[in-house]
């Protein structure tokens, strides 16, 4: 009975989770906070990692690991292989309009690295860089992502060289192509306006093996998030997954890569050789958790206040860009609630239009992805947000369709380590784990609430 762990190093915590690397039978868990903002020194992630390791009870007993991290985050390294500075966060939106300035110098950068840049992709962050740091853009010998920073890490390694990383992280930089599998080294020497050689991290395959460690324990390639929580789902091409954690995204597998040139669509690619055309928001969980604030309740209280209002909120309307937002691309927005009545300033119809408002953002973001050909036949909810009892009835009310739940779990850290399992078993495909019961929502469709959401989000375009 080999045992596997898989990680997920995200925003606002790390998960690690052991499993049965046959059968995927959960053996035992941990987890530890991170610390809050939108740059973070790269050694309290290595901290909150070790800490939550021991939660866990240790790796000794553990044949292979793989991290699932947080996306396009830049860690910038001296030859040494020492951090330059604190880490730019996927919701550091300072490089805004850096992100503007590469898209205007490479017109043709969505058939390149199959997405338009905003400031989330690590690309536009090496520019700010080399823009707002010049002297630290001089020092970068090398720059990675959160997870390859871990995996380097933990296989103890010294060697700028040795970094390691997969194709569907790498797919989130700005500058790699997810059709070829290779960096686009041409376009990242003007992006960093660096004379100096940067070593990228080199990319190996699922079932492949980073390294090995002193005491035999083999690190596998990892994973970006939304790749890894894809993976852990088992998602087959058809399949529309949901994720509601810091930020939310609409995702999808498919056969064919995507290369949107209007911005909303990231062409990303998975970890097994397709693609996972993904539409994300800056505003999801941290919208729920405002309004529990507001309201002075917990997060079930929230939900059950909302069931009691009707489909609207009796016209309250909540546009959510409280951190700015990614989709559609207005980093300096504000959030706005429209439509405040005497009768609907009451804690019901509150509660009822914050999660409206979040939940809209993300139908907006399916409906890129079918309007782009991308094939839905099944939607998923998966996140912390998830949770939630309302969350899946508003949902089904909104996307006017039947939405499923699959069972609690950390399925970043879970896809990451089904793909140590299946570089650890080999074999063409990775093993198939038992899910568990999925539970299916349907709820009267609402459109009425998506139009007035539209109007708003329209009316507000320059706000």
């Amino acid at each position: 009975m080999p045992l596997v762990a898989g990680v997920d190093s995200s925003t606002q915590s790390v998960k690690i989770v052991i499993r049965d690397a046959q059968t995927g039978e959960l053996i035992r868990e941990g987890r530890a906070a991170h610390p809050a903002g939108t740059e973070v020194d790269p050694e309290q992630w290595w901290a909150a990692l070790q800490s939550a390791i021991v939660a866990a009870g240790g790796l000794n007993d553990v044949a292979a690991i793989s991290i699932g991290g947080q996306q396009h985050g830049m860690v910038a390294l001296d030859r040494n292989g020492a951090v330059i500075r604190p880490a730019l966060l996927w919701n550091d939106t300072r490089s805004a309009q850096a992100a503007e300035a590469i898209n205007d110098e490479f017109p043709d950068i969505a058939n390149r690295s199959g997405s338009r840049l905003v400031a989330s992709f690590t690309a536009s962050k090496v520019r700010w860089l080399a823009d707002n740091e010049p002297a630290n853009a001089q020092r970068v010998a090398a720059i990675c992502l959160p997870h390859d920073w871990l995996s380097w890490k933990l296989g103890a390694g010294t060697n700028l060289t040795e970094i390691f990383t997969d194709r569907s992280d790498a797919s989130g930089t700005g500058y790699f192509n997810p059709v070829s599998s290779e960096y686009d080294y041409e376009l990242f020497s003007k992006i960093i306006r660096s004379s100096q050689p940067v070593i990228l991290p080199r990319i190996i395959k699922s079932d492949e093996w980073g390294t090995t460690t002193s005491t035999g324990l083999k690190i596998g390639a990892g994973c970006g998030d939304n790749a890894g929580a894809a993976f852990g789902l088992q998602a087959e091409p058809g399949d529309l997954i949901i994720s509601l954690g810091t930020s939310g995204t609409a995702f999808a597998v498919s056969q064919t890569a995507t290369h949107d040139s209007t911005g909303e669509i990231a062409g990303f690619a998975d970890l097994t050789g397709r693609f996972l055309p993904l539409v994300c928001t800056l505003n999801a969980a941290r919208i729920l958790d405002a309004a529990k604030d507001i309201l002075g309740c917990t997060h079930d209280e929230l939900g059950a206040l909302a069931l009691t209002a009707p489909a609207g909120a009796h016209g309250l309307t909540l546009l959510p860009y409280f951190e700015g937002e990614r989709t559609p691309n207005r980093p300096d927005a504000t959030g706005v609630l429209a439509g405040i009545t005497l009768a609907n300033s009451n804690r019901a119809d509150i509660a009822r239009a914050y999660i409206e408002g979040m939940l809209c953002g993300l139908v907006d973001a399916a409906q890129s992805l079918i309007a782009s050909g991308v094939a839905v036949n099944r939607i998923m909810l998966i996140g912390g947000a998830a949770k939630n009892p309302a969350i899946a009835e508003i949902a089904s009310s909104l996307f006017g369709r039947e939405v499923l739940i699959p069972p609690a779990g950390e399925y970043v850290a879970d896809g990451a380590a089904r793909q140590a399992a299946w570089a650890l078993l080999g074999g063409e495909d990775a093993p198939k784990w038992e899910l568990g019961k999925v539970e299916s929502v349907s709820a009267p469709h609402t459109p009425d609430v998506l139009k007035r959401y539209r109007e708003l989000k329209d009316h507000t375009v320059t706000w």
